[in-house]
């Protein structure tokens, strides 16, 4: 099938891509020049595992290209993605400026039937407001459906290429069978498609997302209580997620989900039942409880040091709001270093791909290091943000002879109690209660 993707972010590249994978020719429609030239020449933009070999190979057998052109994409292709970004605003609601900007624009340039999908995550009755936008210039037939994204950053590939399911939202025949049969090489192994209208479509994003955030808020509060009580919330993880009712991912204590999908989804879909005027009471709370959540690290940290940071330096290991991606957006990291810096502490930090990220934002208030050992160099304490494979099994021996004080907050729970207790550290994570090492 002959595809356009708009929008080369996160969303439309890995899109792109993974169509052209299977034999589809793909063009992807961007208006920033600088970066269509560097993915023309074989510049890949984003950070993804297992991306950029498919990126390299669909790209050197011409089924994957990209131009500035919207009308050259529009009128070579038979079903158009809109991959788009749709920020949170002022008051957190999505942003449609750009969606429905394209598609305006989308209107003069139809030629022949066409299928227009809002790949971009977004509110209720869009894809009325999409056709709309379209119908108003154009007399063409066309159908506008909705398909949402179900990416997680690290393993995108994978789920796009082998997905749990596909959810297609249209009450146009002529559009199903199209998509019917676009997405037949994903699903070969029996899981569905699921076809059903816009709307259901349009929210189920949303309503995954939240319920995921809930889940991970949820076991937040539990470690919370669990340091009242001195009760371990990993034996707590264990014996929830053993119940087949509740599952065993997404219930690991932490310092808080960030990320593009969560905090704006679940903001997204309050601000969405407000405007029918029905408060969402839990997602409210599981937002408070996520932001809080972020800065739970810095009441230790102050409490250990008798609430006196001032000349305290700093480890920081994860910068990344998860591992195996370079995103920062509401990572906890962030909300860590503000807290330290307010408090008078330096900060060297290290991350396997978010450093540059990091930079464009804080700059020199905090310094960087080449690996996670540079890293500890005259630290007072080393404070872990972020789960990277990397930092599970360091080399304490190494590690003890770099830090000024064997002590570790760590976010993550990445270390066990009885290790931390037998090499020594004075170690505090999230609702583990505290070790002082032998």
């Amino acid at each position: 099938m002959k595809i356009t993707i708009v929008g080369t972010g996160y969303v439309g590249l890995v899109t792109g891509t993974c169509f052209a994978e299977t034999g589809n020719h793909v063009i992807c429609v961007d208006i920033d020049e600088q970066k269509v030239k560097k993915l023309s020449s074989g510049e890949i933009t984003i950070y993804e595992p297992g991306l950029e070999k498919l990126f390299e190979r669909n790209l050197n057998d011409e089924r994957l290209k990209f131009t500035t052109d919207l009308r050259h994409g529009v009128q070579e292709s038979d079903i158009i993605f809109l991959a788009l970004p749709t920020p949170p605003g002022e008051d957190g609601s999505a942003d449609l400026s750009y969606v429905l900007g394209v598609a305006e624009k989308i209107g003069p340039l139809l030629d022949r039937y066409k299928v227009i999908v809002n790949k971009s995550t977004v509110p209720v009755g869009t894809v009325g407001r999409v056709r709309e936008a379209i119908a108003k210039n154009t007399k063409v037939e066309f159908d506008v459906i909705s398909n949402p994204e179900f990416l997680r950053e690290g393993v995108a590939v994978e789920d796009f290429m082998k997905p749990e399911r596909v959810v297609i939202g249209t009450t146009s025949e002529r559009a199903r069978k199209i998509m019917g049969e676009l997405y037949e090489p994903f699903v070969r192994q029996g899981n569905p498609i699921l076809f059903m209208d816009e709307a259901s479509s349009e929210l189920t994003k949303y309503a995954a997302n939240s319920f995921l955030a809930t889940k991970i808020s949820f076991m937040n509060e539990m470690a919370n209580i669990c340091e009242k009580f001195g009760a371990d919330v990993d034996m707590i993880r264990r014996g929830m997620g053993s119940d087949s009712r509740i599952g065993k991912r997404f219930l690991f204590a932490g310092i808080g989900y960030g990320g593009s999908c969560f905090p704006k989804d679940v903001h997204a879909l309050v601000m969405s039942s407000n405007k029918t005027q029905y408060n969402f009471r839990i997602l409210n709370a599981v937002m408070e409880v996520n932001q809080d959540q972020k800065t739970f690290l810095i009441p230790k940290i102050k409490a250990y040091y008798k609430n006196n940071l001032k000349g305290k330096h700093f480890a920081l290991w994860g910068l990344a709001f998860k591992p195996n991606t370079d995103d920062i957006r509401e990572a906890p990291s962030l909300y860590i270093i503000d807290g330290l810096l307010n408090a008078g502490a330096t900060i060297t930090a290290y991350d396997p791909e978010a450093m540059e990220n990091v930079k464009r934002i804080k700059g020199d208030k905090i310094t960087y290091a080449e690996n996670e050992y540079d890293c500890l160099k005259d630290a007072d304490a080393l404070i872990i943000a972020t789960e990277w494979s990397s930092f599970r099994t360091p080399d304490f021996e190494k590690m003890e002879k770099i830090l000024k004080s064997k002590v570790i907050f760590d976010g993550r729970n990445l270390f066990s109690l009885d290790s931390m207790k037998r090499l020594g550290y004075h170690y505090e994570s999230v609702g583990r209660g505290v070790v002082d090492g032998e």
